[in-house]
């Protein structure tokens, strides 16, 4: 396996600065879902202090904290609790197949890729003072962190996320069916997975998800050996999850229909997502893991 990050190497403090000024933004959270007795981060609308977040043009100047500015030389925001607030939940797949490809690249490697995004998102979240929830599945652990709030939480949910090992097999199905039913509170739900899931199956899970009120972005993360596989001649394909073995012979015609129905299962999953209302980011890890967040959720409004 490549080597396991570091915290710092998690989330290096460059491009934490660029996600700082970010919010995490749920427009399709069913109506009703985040009221009650949900709190809600929200600049000076009620009386208690939660946390500070970089203050960011368009806030209102009245809420700047003079005396931290006055030390730091730098200006935030102070954060009220309301009685809304965004639940961001965080889904991370630690199946067998994410700790891919065995050598090469390290930060081309799916579960780094995939921790690096979802380290991304949770510090969007806790900078801005929503309620943020971890979860890593596979068949073997549903392993939690939080729900939590406040940028406090930063290094106990970098460690969290560092120490996630891949193992086993991942039923999207059942571990995202599962979820719905535990999660006390809907709202924006990210899961981070390469979709190698037990059966193909992850439709029933998203139903459920959906039917309780949650906004769903799949974060569909691939290595380019995966994409493009530089392989050819008797082969013997070892499944990394069952274990199961075939012997096939790869030529130039086989990777082409590989290629072929790798694209239509991709342009599926992106298609039924679509269909019902949430979002899908496919991503290879040979792109830089920060442009999932900075580029591809901003223009989907995920982000701002």
């Amino acid at each position: 396996m490549a080597q396991e990050p570091t915290t710092p190497a998690l989330l290096p403090e460059a491009i934490r600065r660029r996600l700082e000024p970010l919010m995490l933004i749920a427009g399709k959270v069913r109506a009703g879902a985040i009221k009650g007795d949900r709190r809600s981060i929200k600049r000076g609308t009620s009386v208690e202090f939660a946390d500070y977040r970089n203050y960011v043009a368009g806030d209102d100047l009245r809420q700047l904290d003079w005396n931290i500015y006055a030390r730091l030389e730098r200006p935030y925001i102070k954060l009220l609790e309301d009685e809304e607030d965004l639940a961001v939940h965080l889904i991370l797949d630690a199946s067998a197949s994410m700790d891919f490809p065995p050598e090469g690249e390290p930060d081309q490697h799916k579960l780094l890729y995939a921790k690096r995004v979802l380290a991304g998102l949770a510090y969007v979240s806790l900078t801005s003072g929503d309620r943020l929830t971890l979860t890593a599945i596979n068949d073997r652990q549903a392993a939690t962190f939080g729900p939590v709030r406040g940028r406090g939480h930063s290094f106990a949910m970098l460690r969290f996320i560092r120490d996630v090992a891949a193992a086993s097999i991942t039923d999207l199905n059942t571990a995202l069916e599962d979820y719905a039913l535990r999660a006390r509170r809907p709202g924006l739900t990210l899961v981070v997975s390469d979709m190698f899931s037990l059966d193909g199956g992850y439709l029933d899970g998203l139903h459920a998800m959906l039917s309780r009120g949650h906004e769903v972005a799949f974060v569909h993360v691939l290595a380019p050996e995966e994409v493009q596989p530089p392989v050819a001649g008797d082969l013997s394909l070892v499944d990394v999850e069952t274990e199961l073995q075939q012997e096939v012979t790869v030529d130039g015609a086989m990777l082409g229909i590989y290629q072929q129905r790798l694209a239509a299962w991709r342009s599926e999953i992106r298609d039924e997502c679509l269909r019902r209302g949430a979002h899908y980011f496919p991503v290879e890890t040979d792109r830089p893991w920060e442009r999932v967040i900075l580029s591809d959720m901003r223009r989907a409004g995920l982000v701002k």
